[in-house]
């Protein structure tokens, strides 16, 4: 059944580029303009090899972004009202207090969300980043490099533990923060409130990875392997896929927030100890292999909740390759929504590279 009277076709696409111009492309623009005044001021305060020029520059995006992202709401309401009662059919009046909500936290939930974050953590970011560590050679040095001579890697050459130690915990909290944000809380949530949840998961997942991928195009890279940024794609695809089934099953962003803070930081620990001269099999005896052992722990114990997990996150991976019973007709149409989802991800993290500047 086609609804409206329209193709297939025409619907899918109208939905997404509806979302993209009505509120990606506002967001964006409004984190953009907020951007610019700590993009502006913090070098003129702060040496830029300072440890406290990467912590001013993330801690302020995260600020800001947190205040960006419920304004694109009653910004985009205020323009595009008129066309918005025309194809939004429930009653969407507080978009808003919808994404705010994301971020409770409630005594009756408080330890869930910890226990989720931990479990993301153990059993999905820890063994993928330490399997492409030991099987693809280089990975580790591509990473150093790509993020130690950034402008904003100064911490990362400090010899002192302590400074490294805190710098690396605001910043990597501040850089989960943002980028859970704008990729699980915009792209995913808000997304799957204008089409399909598992097409909002696609296309965030997409925009995360290739954001991983956008490395790619730093000079540092020139001259480097095209493979490493690819598998450094993939793994950001992979992981984006399961944080917005996540969140989209249980409206909570302070787990994704958890897990990708935790990762981050070990992340950091193994590029700096690197950069000390540490080599990878010390790194992994000392770092990797007890958190290991834990994760193996943690999915003994919990064995039955991942296993469900895992069953329902398949079946709708699964479902997504299917029809859309009210919208597609044809097998056409649901090769085209495919095609569609990856042309909006790649669209979207164009749009994204105003707020990675």
């Amino acid at each position: 059944m086609i609804r409206l009277g329209r193709s297939g076709k025409k619907e899918i696409a109208s939905k997404r580029i509806r979302f993209f111009y009505q509120e990606v492309v506002w967001g964006f623009i409004i984190i953009f303009l907020l951007l610019l005044l700590p993009g502006f001021l913090i070098p003129l305060l702060v040496d830029i090899d300072s440890p406290l020029y990467g912590i001013s520059f993330y801690l302020s995006r995260a600020i800001l972004v947190l205040i960006g992202i419920p304004l694109i709401f009653p910004l985009s309401n205020l323009i595009f009202e008129p066309q918005k009662r025309n194809v939004i059919i429930e009653e969407d009046v507080t978009p808003a207090k919808g994404h705010l909500k994301l971020y409770k936290i409630s005594k009756k939930n408080y330890k869930y969300q910890i226990l989720y974050g931990v479990l993301i953590f153990f059993l999905v970011f820890l063994p993928i980043g330490f399997f492409t560590y030991l099987l693809v050679p280089g990975m580790l040095v591509y990473q150093s490099e790509s993020i130690i001579f950034s402008s904003t890697g100064g911490y990362l050459k400090s010899n002192n533990y302590i400074i490294f130690l805190i710098s690396a915990i605001i910043v990597q909290f501040s850089v989960a923060i943002t980028e859970e944000t704008v990729s699980r809380g915009l792209l995913a949530k808000r997304g799957s409130e204008h089409y399909s949840g598992m097409s909002a998961v696609i296309i965030s997942a997409l925009y995360f990875g290739f954001g991983h991928f956008a490395y790619f195009f730093d000079p540092l890279s020139w001259g480097k392997s095209i493979w490493y940024p690819l598998i450094w794609f993939l793994e950001a695809f992979i992981i984006g896929i399961i944080l917005a089934l996540l969140v989209l099953r249980r409206k909570w962003l302070f787990p994704v927030i958890i897990a990708h803070t935790l990762n981050n930081i070990i992340a950091i620990h193994a590029i700096w100890s690197f950069s000390q001269g540490i080599s990878f099999s010390i790194i992994s005896l000392y770092l990797y292999y007890p958190l290991l052992i834990i994760g193996c722990i943690l999915f003994v114990w919990f064995y039955s909740q991942v296993k469900e997990s895992l069953t329902i996150g398949f079946g709708m991976l699964k479902n997504y390759f299917k029809r859309e019973e009210k919208i597609e007709v044809t097998t056409g149409d649901t090769i085209f929504r495919v095609f569609f989802d990856i042309l909006m991800g790649f669209l979207i993290f164009l749009m994204g590279f105003i707020i990675a500047i």
